[in-house]
């Protein structure tokens, strides 16, 4: 496995990731911001954070594949979450928790950052996430 991830002692618990990854791989996977957006660019769970979250993630592992990687295989995540507060930690939670088995993405969740925004590229976009992976 080129990943390891794990969370020294004496740093911030609990959280739902994990605060260190350390990738022993050589070669570098980036999936670009998936948003909740069908194929043909359709909106998919408009107004839904958990909808939309899963989505993205869906995507994300969809471009990890393209590239022969797995969510086992991710250093990082990043989360880009529109007008963000508090209190939508639980529909954000629901919408990874939602999809984590169907995609692989166990929990506790790599190293990831979860980034408020006033918006993003389009009115109806609520989250977008992006991977950074490693193979052997």
């Amino acid at each position: 496995m080129a990943v390891r991830r794990f969370t020294p002692e004496g740093m911030l618990q609990p959280t739902p990731y994990e605060h260190v990854a350390v990738g022993t791989g050589t070669r570098h996977v980036h999936v670009s911001g998936q948003i909740a957006r069908a194929a043909d660019g359709t909106p998919l769970a408009p107004g839904d954070l958990a909808g939309q979250v899963a989505h993205a993630l869906r995507g994300t592992a969809r471009g990890l594949r393209g590239a022969g990687a797995s969510f086992a295989d991710v250093l990082r995540l990043t989360f880009y979450v529109t007008d963000w507060a508090p209190e939508k930690i639980g529909p954000f939670m629901a919408g990874v928790e939602e999809v984590a088995e169907e995609i692989g993405l166990t929990m506790p969740l790599p190293p990831a950052s979860l980034i408020g925004v006033d918006h993003l590229f389009e009115p109806d976009v609520l989250v977008e996430v992006e991977a950074t992976a490693i193979l052997d």
